[in-house]
């Protein structure tokens, strides 16, 4: 049999929450009541930034919108990755997202998420679902703190096709084999890698390249 991976954005494909729901769960576990306060509501000033950011190139998203998490402990950051689990990702899970992972492994796929999102809120989610690995963003420590900056190259568009190529030959699987899924048009060079690309819970850009590709389109809310 041809060693093949299935590859799984998360947010939006897989859950319903997205990175900047996981920063304002951060935002409102740590430090003093007034520091809480603080934080919680400059990221909510930011919003409308982060939107505008991501609209117009997801690498400047991901570099402006990390830097919040500049001063934070590692060690507590993935305490809070274990609770968040619990607490926003678990209940954000769609119904039906557990199936589609089940169907890819029957199939004799490994399973792959590959996300923009930090390594340490991913894991606990991906040992939840059953992933055999992840491709994730990697935040710099130094001295056991958070630096802000996101160790290159960052897991976003053309670098997550870019990963799951390489990925595919360090593992010698066969990529015109291999199933990809995700919801948004920022991933249509992913989609486009493999041999079996999948639109989930696609938003209208995907939607409109899926169809004229006659890519399958799956709605697992």
């Amino acid at each position: 049999m041809t060693a093949k991976a299935a590859f799984y954005d998360v947010d939006g494909t897989l859950v319903r929450t997205n990175i900047v729901h996981t920063y304002a769960y951060y935002a409102m576990n740590r430090g003093t009541l007034s520091g809480i306060a603080g934080r919680t509501l400059a990221a909510a000033a930011q919003v409308p930034l982060y939107a505008a950011l991501d609209l117009v190139n997801r690498k400047w998203f991901n570099e402006y919108f990390y830097r919040a998490y500049a001063g934070l402990s590692e060690d507590r950051l993935v305490v809070l990755g274990e609770e968040m689990l619990e607490d926003v990702l678990k209940p954000a899970v769609f119904p039906k997202a557990k199936d589609l992972i089940d169907e890819a492994r029957r199939a004799g796929c490994r399973i792959v998420f590959i996300t923009g999102a930090l390594d340490f809120t991913v894991a606990p989610l991906a040992r939840l679902l059953g992933a055999d690995d992840v491709i994730a963003n990697k935040m710099q420590f130094v001295g056991g703190i958070a630096t802000g900056k996101v160790i290159p190259p960052i897991i976003e568009g053309a670098n997550k096709a870019h990963a799951i190529r390489d990925y595919c030959v360090r593992h010698g699987l066969a990529l015109d084999q291999s199933f990809a899924y995700s919801d948004s048009f920022s991933d249509y060079a992913m989609l486009a890698m493999v041999g079996r690309p999948t639109a989930v819970n696609p938003d209208v850009r995907l939607r409109s390249i899926a169809r004229a590709y006659h890519w399958p389109v799956l709605d697992l809310r």
